[in-house]
């Protein structure tokens, strides 16, 4: 039997620009750049909202919406009042079709019970050509209600189960040092390793670069041992449904 790997599988979505350690941030950033008429912006499980300050220093007239579920504990600790906040029962979203430029969603996915219930939400309310950025768990231990951990391969497969298009993903912080995180009690000074490329990653590349790989090995390495991966998906400007090779149903409807 033959053994698919990861760069035959997801080749196309794998970079080869560069291979630095990456967060979802990168991808707000690429939008902004690179996409017209950034206008509406939805955070979904924006928790406490701070992701509202950032999106409003991109564009101060940014329509920014936070989605949360409305027994979330981080809802009912919120104490801001100056956004647009939305609660939800983790599945249906209770705004228009066709209406947002662009959707939000940083570690939430792994929280999510319906994740493609959720998705199809998202794509639903998306404007056709939108996106939807963010990152989720690989190989992260478990934490805070956390159902799910992703495949790269799997979260693409769900990703277009949802008839949306993914465009990229890239490694985010290395699994070692999530897992040396957690058992340590997520000590403070670990939140260094989120923004800059943490060991296992530095390792990673090294090796690459004595062997003299291109960045698109090193991130399919780095990807294979990524504690979490961030992600770049777009809502289809047509109506084609694209399948994932060899899948089968996933299974997580809602009941």
């Amino acid at each position: 039997m033959r053994i698919l790997r990861l760069p035959e599988l997801l080749g196309r979505y794998i970079p080869s620009d560069y291979s630095r350690q990456a967060s979802s941030e990168y991808y707000v950033e690429w939008v902004f750049r690179n996409a017209d008429n950034i206008r509406r912006v939805m955070d979904v499980g924006c928790g406490a909202g701070d992701s509202y300050d950032s999106f409003r220093r991109k564009n101060p007239n940014v329509e920014w919406v936070g989605l949360d579920v409305k027994e979330s504990p981080e809802v009912e600790a919120r104490r801001r009042t100056d956004a647009v906040f939305v609660t939800f029962d983790g599945i249906h979203i209770p705004l228009e079709s066709n209406s947002f430029d662009l959707i939000y969603c940083r570690q939430v996915l792994e929280h999510a019970r319906y994740p493609l219930a959720l998705l199809r939400e998202v794509q639903r309310v998306l404007k056709p050509g939108g996106y939807l950025v963010g990152s989720t768990s690989h190989l992260e231990p478990y934490h805070s209600y956390s159902f799910w951990n992703y495949t790269p391969y799997g979260f693409c497969c769900l990703i277009e189960d949802a008839d949306l298009q993914p465009v990229e993903i890239r490694p985010g912080i290395d699994a070692i040092t999530l897992v040396i995180r957690r058992g340590l009690g997520a000590p403070e000074f670990f939140g260094f390793w989120f923004t800059h490329e943490s060991p296992l990653n530095l390792l990673i590349t090294l090796i690459g670069k004595l062997m003299r790989k291109r960045h698109a090995w090193i991130n399919a390495v780095k990807l294979l041992f990524c504690g979490h991966f961030c992600f770049l998906v777009k809502k289809k400007e047509d109506a084609t449904r694209l399948s994932c090779p060899s899948t089968t149903k996933t299974g997580l409807n809602p009941p």
